[in-house]
């Protein structure tokens, strides 16, 4: 995908400095593009913890380069794997919902383990992490490729009409590292020729919709409208939605689905009006050791500042306005939980499911072993 027409990645490896990790600070987008430099692995905790880097799949790919840096700090330690395992969990300990936090750190200290030399689990460390970053962009292209024939079948049915596709929080490629995953059907769409038309929930409080969504849908030149997050049933209910789409975080081995908080009533409306509603996601979110999502799923609970107080540019810089008397209490959960009951189906990297432990089972069987 692309910003002012030119091919990007989320986050890359600096090609005069492989110590230096970088990222899009994504903390200040769309009102400026800013480079974010990782050079120790307290930056990349922070990274992670601070959101200038978010969604799932990009969190993952950010962890396991974070682990590789702890590789390069180990060489000056006197106990280089206590070192790791140290690392391992304070990254781990930045944002509790996305399993692919967890998921790329076991797998980069299962390879980290079969090596005792510091220089050698530097060069693995490197090369397991570029690996999971390739990865990630062609399980969001297989999502993307999965994901557009469903729009093409609601496409077909109104003749070639414009088909309208509702979307909460950023799932696209700003949440991964190219293509997205709940967004990746409908570039898809865009190189298809299929008409399509995205209503971009602005997503509160950290309105990730308003800020990136709009954003890379801008920059790829497709049509979109920003709206309040309370506005989607009202336009299901007046046929204004065919379908709505949205990542994960987590989904359970039953089917249950954390996303952005405000994806349940996104779900409800859906329903109510029977307006299909999927869920893409790659297969690394999947956490089928919870069987009940609603129950068992942790919910991250994050500063009330971001409930009190909106970024915004004001005279052409950024800038925190306090939106609600200083005193008042806020409550801030990050996500919440979807039961798999509300969702029509699950677009993964290897098709189309339902969603529950039948339809997960029947496409990913390894992940219940």
């Amino acid at each position: 995908m692309k910003i002012n027409g030119k091919h990007e990645h989320t986050i890359w490896v600096n090609e005069n400095d492989e110590r230096l990790i970088q990222v899009f600070d994504q903390r200040y987008f769309p009102h400026k593009i800013e480079v974010f430099d990782i050079r120790t692995t307290d930056e990349a905790a922070f990274a992670i913890k601070d959101m200038v880097v978010r969604g799932a799949p990009l969190i993952g790919v950010t962890a396991a380069y974070g682990m590789y840096l702890a590789c390069l700090e180990a060489k000056h330690e006197s106990d280089p794997n206590q070192y790791l395992i140290e690392v391992a969990a304070k990254l781990n300990a930045t944002r509790p919902t996305a399993v692919n936090l967890a998921w790329a750190i076991e797998g980069m200290l299962k390879v980290l383990n079969e090596e005792n030399n510091v220089t050698e689990k530097i060069k693995i460390a490197l090369a397991t992490a570029n690996q999971i970053k390739l990865d990630d962009i062609n399980i969001s292209e297989n999502i993307g490729k999965f994901g557009v024939e469903l729009i093409k079948e609601i496409s077909d049915k109104k003749n070639g009409e414009r088909v309208n596709i509702l979307t909460h929080c950023n799932a696209g490629w700003l949440a991964t590292i190219d293509w997205g995953t709940a967004i990746a059907p409908i570039y898809h769409a865009q190189l298809q020729g299929i008409d399509v038309h995205v209503w971009v929930d602005e997503t509160r409080p950290r309105n990730q919709g308003a800020n990136l969504t709009a954003f890379e849908l801008l920059e790829q030149g497709i049509p979109h409208t920003l709206i309040n997050d309370n506005t989607g049933g009202h336009l299901m209910q007046h046929g204004m939605v065919d379908m709505v789409i949205v990542g994960t975080d987590r989904t359970a081995g039953n089917g249950d689905v954390a996303n952005k908080i405000g994806t349940y009533l996104k779900a409800l409306a859906a329903h109510d009006n029977n307006v299909p509603f999927y869920v893409g996601l790659p297969s690394s979110t999947l956490d089928c050791s919870i069987m009940d999502g609603v129950k068992d799923i942790p919910i991250e609970t994050r500063s009330e500042d971001e409930v009190k107080y909106i970024q915004g540019k004001v005279d052409g810089k950024i800038k925190s306005v306090l939106i609600c008397p200083e005193n008042t209490p806020a409550l801030n959960y990050g996500f919440d939980v979807t039961p798999a009951k509300y969702v029509t189906g699950l677009i993964t990297e290897r098709g189309v499911c339902q969603a529950s432990e039948e339809g997960i089972r029947a496409l990913f069987p390894e992940k219940y072993v």
